[in-house]
């Protein structure tokens, strides 16, 4: 029996800092991965300022779109954090201060408690508030969009809540060929592989400077078998002596 369609996700990157070269975006490669490892397909991915109108048109326009939305970037306490005002926006809602989040930024900053930190409270109205017994620390989420940090290492840090929460489908199979064959010479032999295994998902990769290959090609799909069928009879086309090697 056919497998059903995966679940669809898009991702909004939030940050001037990014679109100037200030800053490394990081987080994507991270959240890519763990919704492969779960069977759903990254679809879409837009960058933006931080402009409030900006990334309410987009929140609107990718979250009807696709089965989740994953934001990252600007649910701080500075001035140019602006995500939660700019969600609330897309959906008609009114940003509130969630007293239990307050609280528990009250406990951990004591004393150097300001201001500024009460910031960190604000949510859209009618958000879920996701944690685990691992991560007490709540991620946010209004209906099928979650706001998730910018700083990598505390956006890496939530990826298992939001992935018992969104997980449960076929995960992804990928495996890879490494020949020392530029993509010129292999794309005859490509080509009939992709006739012949459309439901594979087929790469092509060419690497410079590296003496071990040439050219990295992938296999991707959801079944297994067909995944691996579609690496070996490319694999059983190639020329003695190659590939290099096989992942």
């Amino acid at each position: 029996m056919a497998l059903a369609p995966p679940k669809t996700a898009a991702a909004l990157v939030i940050g001037n800092e990014l679109l100037s070269g200030k800053v490394e975006e990081q987080n994507l490669v991270v959240l890519a991965r763990a919704l492969r490892g779960v069977g759903i397909a990254l679809r879409r991915v837009v960058m933006v300022t931080d402009d409030v109108d900006l990334i309410a048109a987009e929140i609107r326009a990718l979250s009807s779109a696709h089965d989740w939305l994953f934001t990252s970037g600007g649910v701080g306490p500075t001035h140019d954090d602006v995500t939660i005002e700019a969600a609330a926006k897309a959906f008609g809602v009114r940003v509130t201060t969630d007293p239990d989040v307050l609280a528990m930024i009250r406990a951990y900053y004591k004393e150097r408690f300001t201001e500024g930190h009460q910031r960190m409270a604000l949510m859209p109205e009618g958000a879920t508030l996701e944690t685990s017994p691992e991560v007490r620390w709540p991620t946010i989420r209004i209906k099928n969009t979650w706001l998730m940090p910018g700083v990598p290492e505390v956006f890496r840090m939530k990826i298992p809540v939001l992935l018992s929460r969104v997980g449960g489908g076929v995960a992804f199979v990928s495996t890879a060929v490494y020949t020392k064959m530029d993509e010129g010479v292999l794309k005859p032999l490509l080509d009939r592989v992709v006739a012949e295994f459309p439901d594979v998902d087929v790469g092509s990769y060419p690497k410079w400077a590296d003496p071990t290959y040439k050219t990295k090609l992938t296999f991707d799909g959801r079944e297994a078998a067909r995944v691996h069928a579609a690496r070996d009879a490319f694999v059983a086309t190639l020329p003695e002596g190659e590939p290099q090697r096989v992942e």
